[in-house]
């Protein structure tokens, strides 16, 4: 808590006369590049395992879906790697434009959007791709509530924390609609913690967590044929015969500790969506449990270094936004995980950098490039600098 509020002196690499490749380099957190580098390779070692089945199925070439992962997942790295050059100010300026401009299209989905015929209007068909809007409102949302919470720090500043609670429940209440209760469970998680961050009191938190009980009990009586299904079996400890978690267990179940062998796998034949939301499953069977604690000690570790670096970081927005971003990666590929290993209910959700998608290997790319550009070491001015001196605009 002392390192919040009174900093520590980083080496600055931004006073030496180096070339912007090289300040880059010196400062970002080169550690977090390669984790992530290995994600996208771990991702199309299964993707090659999980797909060809889909591609037959389709009548396409075996490898349609791998080359796609790895055509998106560069694309991805890119978008990345440009983001993290990015000054703080420059990703936050860029990012509540494109929250604006997200918004509109989830908001535009029930007229413009498909559902591809899997009972949720969720994506923009274009024809090449299709592209989901919520993935995309996820960073961005966590930025724009981000600067109106670090708002609140200025002298007679707005009451930012209220107002991003406004807008997290309007968005929720738009992506209920669609209806996709994982991606508002994710928002919501995420803008719980950087309210913590920005110094809620606990009263204040317990509301929330009281709130979040209260939105889950209200998705399972407005839903009962999509949510309370999946919370009903998850309780009651039933898997459907020939349901894709019952392959998926049943998979996990038999991989074992080192896994059948890699093509031996027969899950990927039965799952639709072996490639996407249930690609541990994949893992599981093929590779065995080693390969899913080598998956959770990737994003555990890159979790850990944002927040072991963020904890330094004196500039409240950088802060509360840093945090917020390393909550959506922890917390989307938990429940990924948790949901093929059966400690959670149902819910597609894709592993990211892993799981097959081009809106989620690109959303995950703008997510890991801004909270890299987060944590790239940088001078810690005095507080009053970093609260009033155009930190906040």
């Amino acid at each position: 808590m002392t390192d919040m509020v009174h900093g520590s002196v980083h080496v600055d690499p931004y006073e030496n006369g180096e070339p912007g490749l090289a300040r880059w380099w010196r400062s970002v957190d080169r550690w977090t590049l390669a984790l992530v580098l290995i994600l996208f390779l771990i991702g199309l070692l299964l993707g090659q395992a999980a797909s060809p089945p889909l591609a037959e199925r389709n009548g396409l070439d075996p490898f349609h879906y791998v080359t796609r992962q790895a055509f998106f997942g560069v694309l991805g790295l890119t978008v990345m790697l440009i983001i993290s050059l990015m000054s703080p100010s420059a990703v936050r300026r860029c990012a509540i434009v494109a929250f604006i401009i997200v918004t509109i299209a989830v908001i535009l989905l029930p007229v413009l959007g498909t559902n591809y015929g899997k009972g949720a209007t969720r994506w923009y068909s274009l024809g090449f791709m299709s592209l989901q809007p919520s993935e995309f409102l996820k960073p961005a949302f966590v930025i724009f509530a981000a600067w109106l919470m670090s708002a609140s720090f200025t002298r007679n500043g707005p009451p930012g924390r209220s107002l991003s609670f406004l807008v997290l429940m309007f968005l929720v209440a738009l992506l209920a609609m669609q209806p996709d209760i994982g991606q508002a469970s994710l928002l919501f998680a995420s803008w719980g913690v950087m309210v913590f961050v920005a110094g809620a009191p606990w009263a204040v938190l317990i509301g929330i967590v009281g709130l979040a009980c209260g939105g889950l009990y209200a998705a399972y009586l407005l839903f009962p044929n999509h949510i309370a299904p999946r919370i009903d079996r998850f309780l009651e400890g039933e898997v459907g015969a020939n349901s894709q978690l019952e392959f998926a267990t049943t998979a996990i179940r038999e991989g074992g500790l080192f896994g059948v062998g890699l093509g031996e796998g027969s899950v990927k034949w039965r799952l639709p969506d072996a490639h996407t939301d249930y690609i541990v499953a994949v893992a599981a069977e093929e590779y065995g449990l080693v390969m899913v604690l080598v998956l959770l000690a990737l994003f555990l570790t890159i979790t850990l270094r944002a927040i072991w670096r963020l904890r330094l970081e004196k500039d409240p927005f950088i802060r509360i936004a840093g945090t917020g971003l390393a909550m959506l990666i922890a917390v989307q590929s938990f429940i990924n995980i948790g949901v093929s290993a059966r400690l959670l209910p149902e819910k597609g959700m894709t592993l990211p950098f892993v799981s097959y998608g081009g809106s989620s290997l690109l959303a995950a790319g703008i997510t890991l490039g801004m909270l890299l550009a987060f944590t790239r070491t940088r001078r810690q001015d005095d507080l009053e600098d970093a609260l009033y001196a155009g930190h906040v605009e």
